[in-house]
C-alpha cells in the first residue's frame, strides 16, 4: 500500500465546528505546556477553549483523543518531509541513510511532545498500534527494509525502541544522546543481512 494512502487526511467539518476544534486544540496545548498533560482536566481544557464539556468530550473522547488530536497536524509534517521533502529523509538518498534520517527525526519529534505521545500510545491495551500515525510509520520502515528477510517484523522491532513509553523510562538512566546513538546502532543493525 503507498504511503499517501495511509495518512490521515484533515479533518471535513462546518465552520463553527473547525472554529471549536480550533479553539479547544490551541487551550490544550497552552494548558499542557504550562502545567503538564497529568495535571490538566478535560473541564479545563473546555473552560479555556469556551466550549461545553459535552461538546469535548463528543468530538475527542477523553484526553488521549484531544492528544492524539494535537499530534496529527505535527505528524503530517514528519509524514509530508518523508513523502516530499529533500534527502537523507525524503527521496535520493541511500536506503539505510533515509532510515538513519527517519529514526532520527522521529526521536526528535518524539522527545518534543513526548507526554501528549504517551498518552496516545498508552489510552488502552495496544492503542499505539491502532493509531494512523504509527501504520504510516511502520511501512516507511518496512519500505526502507525490504532487503532484509523479514522487513514487517523489523520494523516494528525498531519502532518498539522508539515507543513513548519506553523511551521515558530510558531517558533519566541513559540521557537523550546514548538513546539516540542506540537507535541509530539500531537500525543499521537492521540493515544488515544475515553474514555480514
Amino acid at each position: 500500500m503507498p504511503l499517501e494512502l495511509l495518512r490521515t487526511p484533515p479533518p471535513k467539518e462546518r465552520v463553527d465546528a473547525a472554529r471549536n476544534r480550533a479553539a479547544v486544540l490551541k487551550a490544550a496545548a497552552r494548558l499542557f505546556a504550562e502545567q503538564g498533560v497529568e495535571a490538566v482536566s478535560m473541564d479545563q481544557v473546555a473552560a479555556a477553549a469556551g466550549v461545553g464539556k459535552g461538546t469535548l468530550f463528543r468530538r475527542f473522547g477523553d484526553k488521549s483523543g484531544l492528544a492524539a488530536a494535537l499530534l496529527d497536524a505535527r505528524e503530517r509534517v514528519l509524514q509530508e518531509a518523508i513523502l516530499h521533502g529533500p534527502p537523507p529523509l525524503g527521496l535520493g538518498a541511500a536506503v539505510d541513510e533515509r532510515l538513519a534520517a527517519f529514526v532520527d527525526a522521529y526521536f526528535d519529534y518524539l522527545l518534543e511532545h513526548l507526554n501528549l505521545i504517551r498518552m496516545s500510545e498508552t489510552a488502552a491495551p495496544g492503542a499505539r498500534y491502532r493509531i494512523g500515525a504509527y501504520r504510516f510509520w511502520h511501512r516507511h520502515m518496512a519500505i526502507l527494509l525490504s532487503a532484509t528477510p523479514d522487513p514487517e517484523h523489523t520494523a516494528h522491532a525498531v519502532l518498539a525502541a522508539l515507543s513513548a513509553e519506553h523511551i521515558s523510562a530510558l531517558l533519566p538512566e541513559l540521557g537523550e544522546k546514548r538513546i539516540r546513538a542506540g537507535l541509530l546502532r539500531l537500525a543499521r543493525s537492521a540493515m544488515q543481512r544475515p553474514g555480514q
